[in-house]
């Protein structure tokens, strides 16, 4: 038996009788009566453990807990549990890990017992303000609906977020749960020391938790490069979610109870943009600055509530207070334009002139799109020229004249706007600056930092996708990959021209012998590079991150590309692992090998992986693969047996079924032997899978549609079988899917026709 608590936002007016809001802070008396064998767990440590009998004459337990602090009421917590724990006292706060016995045993909480008094110290030292508890719990849970909570003195993870292996050396694992860790010790301080006065301001925790875990973590692993892991983790994924989302950081209170769950506030405008944002404003401000007025704010509002303004009116006082950095405007003007207006600025240039405008990026191809955007940002705007950094400039009305950004009519004479991502925003290049970059990375990339490659790269695509600037302009500044030795990089450049979703549908194309060719002969240095690890010595790559992270898309992508050495490399592996199921197939490409081993292979790859998959002892995530693997078999009737496999009961567990036919439909081969198979066993599949089993293979189907005729195919069957509004949401998705498809279709043939013109550069 194990009981956990779970409060934030509202549910503990479901455990005890209270005015549930953030502000109305208490403190808390806790006292819990349980089964002897087990142990209690709160805020506070216990100070009374004593025993009790029932009218039946049973023995209980009752833990009393020291008064807590003044705190809000989410934040309180308890867990009853028969876990063991390791501990350490740092500061006289003891910290104590908690897991399963086993678990604790074989020494999966050490690191992160090693990391937690580390990254306290880390945050108290920085931010000038000590941990009031005597005492820190952090609970590793089998199963928790979130990563982890951060209720004041008793922490809650889910155990892959708090749990690895000894033998681990690798940092994307480490790295995983120090940034965690870090950012729900962040809260300690962003929170629950001092918590936002209702929901709306929810970013004013989440936000701030969010840039300290990031600080937190490469302070403990410094091997991780801040800069890039928070343009890649952070800024990039949030403003590709922020252009589509209509909300605003900090919204009014009647909005939000009007208009929007509690619920729906923890997402990535709340999280990223959050952090996305102070790490701006820590760039303008100095971060000795920026350190400096956190500080003060934390002092004031200890044991209390803040919103936002009170957080502009701290670090005003502090701008106030010294005479170097000088802002155009009041912090509060400043911020509120990144904080109550949703969506955020591309930046337009004509360096000819001079002058940059901004408006709010919004997707031009979107038809619909008729509100009027006049959004203005009062936007820091850091830039070099020819590879020297230049004064922190402001862009404070929609357009500006600045002179010193003029460039000459030499062609070495460039210009790089937002360096190191200091600004949430967009920029779009005008087309003479554009071919000197171009012509810069080509030369010499080394020449602009790589977060800003990322970002240039990022943006033209995001420009391309939003109809500011042709594809072609986007493809310029790939003929430079050849010299592009960062994986973080490449994978941004891959996943924008070979999306996951389209890897089957490319294939049909004439765009794909040529992207082969063009791509191909730019992948080989940094996949010759990476390969020797893999052969010679893959315990190398141990202390690199972006390695762990992307090095699957670059090399699933070779071997998608026909690469020889990629498919002997998957072959030889995979032989070897047939050869002694002992062998570990390196995981950092571990699901490329199984698919290209089977792939390549005959029936008996197959049959091995089939053999490996019903072992008992194999690991989840090994499970997962190689139910992917299965799905890459290049012979109709080796799927074929597979999605009949799937249909059997006694071969696996319900929720297989669906991502075996989730699989096949995906591949180049396997879409029409998915929907034939679908089609033919639906009474037996709709009573296990329902609609939603159909909508998800329709959604896949709807790729390869690109005609009425095809569209008609797939109707008579579900018109069949679906309700009549189930029908009407089907044939819109259908219909959507076809105009995309022709527009895709519009898009390929320009893509094909700037690779004829330069795959052979």
């Amino acid at each position: 038996m194990l009981i956990a608590s779970q409060m934030e936002p509202t549910y503990a007016r479901r455990v005890y009788p209270c005015f549930d809001e953030p502000a109305m802070k208490a403190t808390f008396n806790i006292r819990i009566v349980h089964d002897p064998s087990y142990v209690a767990l709160s805020n506070m440590p216990a100070i009374d453990v004593s025993e009790v009998k029932d009218e039946n004459g049973s023995l209980w337990t009752v833990t009393t807990f020291n008064t807590s602090l003044k705190m809000s009421t989410y934040l309180t917590a308890f867990v009853i549990c028969d876990f063991d724990y390791v501990t350490r006292t740092e500061r006289g706060n003891e910290i104590r890990i908690w897991a399963r016995k086993e678990a604790v045993k074989n020494g999966y909480v050490d690191y992160a017992l090693n990391i937690t008094g580390q990254i306290f110290s880390f945050l108290e030292d920085i931010l000038n303000v000590s941990y009031p508890l005597p005492k820190t719990d952090l609970v590793a849970l089998p199963d928790f609906g979130a990563g982890g909570m951060e209720n004041w003195g008793l922490m809650i993870f889910q155990e892959a977020s708090l749990m690895n292996l000894p033998s681990d050396e690798f940092t994307s694992r480490k790295a995983m749960i120090a940034l965690i860790v870090s950012h729900e010790l962040g809260h300690q301080w962003f929170g629950n020391l001092v918590t936002m006065n209702w929901w709306n301001d929810l970013w004013l925790n989440e936000g701030l938790a969010s840039y300290f875990e990031y600080l937190g973590a490469t302070f403990v692993e410094p091997k991780l490069s801040l800069d890039k892991i928070f343009y890649a983790h952070v800024v990039q994924p949030v403003l590709k979610e922020d252009s589509e989302i209509v909300r605003s950081l900090s919204e009014s209170e009647d909005k939000i109870k009007g208009s929007f769950s509690l619920m729906s506030l923890f997402d990535n405008i709340t999280y990223s943009k959050g952090a996305s944002i102070t790490w701006m404003l820590s760039g303008f401000l100095t971060e000795k600055l920026f350190i400096r007025a956190l500080t003060s704010y934390l002092k004031e509002f200890s044991f209390s509530n803040a919103n936002q303004d009170d957080l502009w009116t701290h670090i005003q006082m502090v701008i106030d207070a010294q005479g170097e950095v000088q802002l155009p405007a009041s912090v509060k003007q400043i911020m509120d334009s990144w904080t109550c207006q949703n969506g955020f600025p591309v930046l337009t240039l004509n360096l000819t002139m001079g002058t940059i405008r901004q408006e709010q990026f919004f997707n031009k191809m979107n038809k619909k799109n008729t509100d009027s955007y006049n959004n203005t940002w009062i936007i820091p705007i850091s830039w070099m020229r020819n590879g020297s950094s230049q004064p922190l400039t402001w862009l404070d009305k929609s357009s500006k004249m600045f002179p010193g950004m003029q460039v000459s009519e030499s062609d070495y004479d460039w210009i790089l706007l937002n360096v190191n991502l200091s600004g949430y925003y967009r920029v779009n290049y005008d087309q003479l600056n554009l071919k000197r970059l171009a012509r810069l990375l080509e030369n010499d990339p080394k020449v602009i930092p790589a977060v800003s490659r990322f970002q240039l790269i990022d943006d033209v695509f995001a420009l391309t996708d939003f109809g500011y600037v042709p594809i072609e302009t986007a493809l310029e500044l790939t003929k430079y990959l050849a010299k592009e030795d960062e994986l973080f990089i490449w994978n941004v450049v891959l996943l924008n021209l070979i999306p996951d979703n389209l890897e089957s549908t490319l294939k049909n194309y004439e765009v794909y012998p040529l992207l082969k060719k063009y791509l191909l002969k730019r992948m080989l240095p940094i996949y010759h590079y990476y390969a020797g690890f893999i052969h010679q010595n893959i315990d190398a790559l141990e202390d690199d991150y972006f390695a762990q992270m992307y090095l699957e898309k670059l090399f699933a992508t070779a071997c998608w590309l026909g690469l020889q050495d990629c498919l002997d490399l998957s072959s030889e592996l995979y032989a070897k692992w047939m050869d002694n199921p002992e062998y570990k197939i390196p995981f950092l490409i571990r699901r490329t090998v199984c698919c290209y081993g089977v792939a390549v292979g005959s029936d008996k790859e197959w049959n091995f992986a089939w053999k490996m998959y019903n072992h008992t002892d194999s690991v989840e995530e090994d499970g997962d693969i190689l139910l992917y693997a299965m799905s890459c078999a290049k012979e109709p009737w080796l799927l074929y047996r597979y999605l009949q496999y799937g249909l059997s009961d006694t071969l696996f567990s319900s929720n297989c079924t669906s991502a075996i036919i989730s699989h096949v439909v995906t591949k180049d081969i396997g879409h029409h032997i998915a929907w034939e198979f679908v089609t033919e066993n639906w009474p037996l599949l709709s009573q296990g899978y329902g609609q939603e089993l159909l909508y998800d293979v329709l959604k896949v189907m709807g790729r390869f549609v690109k005609t009425d005729v095809q569209i008609q195919e797939l109707q008579v069957f579900y018109n069949a079988t679906l309700e009549e509004d189930e029908r009407e949401a089907i044939t819109l998705l259908l219909e959507s899917a076809k105009l995309e498809n022709i527009e895709r279709r519009k898009l390929l043939i320009k893509v094909a026709s700037w690779l004829e013109k330069n795959v052979d550069d």
